[in-house]
């Protein structure tokens, strides 16, 4: 593609159109995808100074930081949504205005030379992470926002034995002996257990539930469902704080951890996530966790994942997919 900031200037290489036209017509005739890789870590490399690292990474942004497309008057927060949305720039161009476009690889790598200082795991714990809270969201993008694109992230592990630059082997979020690069941080996103391979993992309330709703689920587990919620009662260690998102979470969690975090154990009628970050706080220690309060709190559970459980364990969830590619021939394009 090319000139695609803003995305209503983009338009596909003139040179490929005895490609990209008859392509994109059996595509649409099909009903199936345009593929895509999409890296923001190209476009923040090659346009140093001009996309700012946050805009790139996903990170909240003032309204003066946000990019604006002068043609539409759209805003963008993110690159990926503003490559995303060039593509159908660059296809209604074409006059195909009903093919979706799918993110087939995007990732951040987590380790770089000299010369790629922006590739360490912080930034590549920040971009997947965010990424995954902002698929989930289901917000779409700025021109399509009735349509969120299905994200494939690059890749599953790192491949150690790549060429130069460093950063060719570390796209991974896993070393090759399976243990991982870094744990993402992901809230507010439903049932994902992220790539914990330690097996300490925990129910709470998800944020932005109404009190009534979620005290009805906390009912059920402190009654039906037997959830010892002696901690939550007045004077004990997880009374504070007094509220019932609050106590739902001890609940839930105590609930999730005796039934042995089966799946569907952390539900309660869609109110609950689970989560690799363990809730305890101050002398409240909530069960499961390893942490050890005022010397009298005994360890719940720190039972640790087998070799041969992690790879049922580590990373699908409501069809976000991460991929290991065993053979694949990259071009980049510049897709800002």
């Amino acid at each position: 593609m090319m000139d695609t900031f803003p995305p209503s200037q983009a338009y596909f290489n003139q040179t490929w159109l005895s490609v990209m036209s008859p392509l994109l017509r059996f595509l649409s005739k099909t009903g199936s995808p345009l593929m895509m890789n999409l890296y923001p870590y190209y476009v923040y490399m090659q346009n140093k100074g001009v996309v700012p690292l946050d805009n790139c990474l996903f990170e909240p942004l003032t309204p003066a930081k946000e990019m604006v497309d002068p043609n539409t008057l759209l805003h963008y927060t993110n690159v990926l949504d503003a490559m995303v949305d060039a593509a159908y720039v660059s296809m209604k161009n074409l006059n195909i205005s009903d093919v979706a476009v799918l993110v087939t690889e995007t990732g951040w790598p987590s380790q770089g030379d000299k010369m790629e200082p922006h590739a360490t795991i912080d930034n590549a714990d920040t971009y997947t992470s965010n990424l995954i809270k902002h698929v989930f969201d289901r917000t779409g993008t700025p021109l399509r926002p009735e349509v969120t694109p299905s994200v494939y992230i690059y890749e599953l592990f790192n491949e150690d034995k790549r060429a130069k630059p460093v950063s060719e082997a570390s796209w991974g979020l896993f070393y090759g002996n399976t243990t991982p690069v870094y744990l993402l941080h992901v809230s507010g996103s439903g049932a994902f257990l992220a790539n914990d391979t330690t097996n300490k993992t925990y129910c709470v309330a998800m944020d932005g539930v109404d009190a009534k709703t979620l005290q009805a689920a906390l009912d059920w587990a402190c009654g039906p469902g037997r959830a010892n919620c002696s901690e939550i009662q007045p004077g004990e260690s997880c009374y504070q704080p007094n509220n019932v998102k609050g106590h739902a979470s001890f609940a839930f969690n105590s609930y999730y951890q005796q039934e042995g975090r089966a799946s569907g154990s952390c539900d309660f009628k869609g109110v609950a996530m689970i989560t690799t970050t363990d809730p305890s706080h101050g002398s409240c220690i909530f069960p499961g966790s390893k942490k050890v309060g005022n010397g009298t709190q005994t360890v719940v559970n720190s039972t640790q994942v087998a070799a041969g459980e992690i790879s049922s364990r580590s990373l699908l969830s409501r069809g976000f997919c991460a991929t290991m590619m065993i053979l694949v021939t990259c071009v980049l394009l510049p897709f800002w």
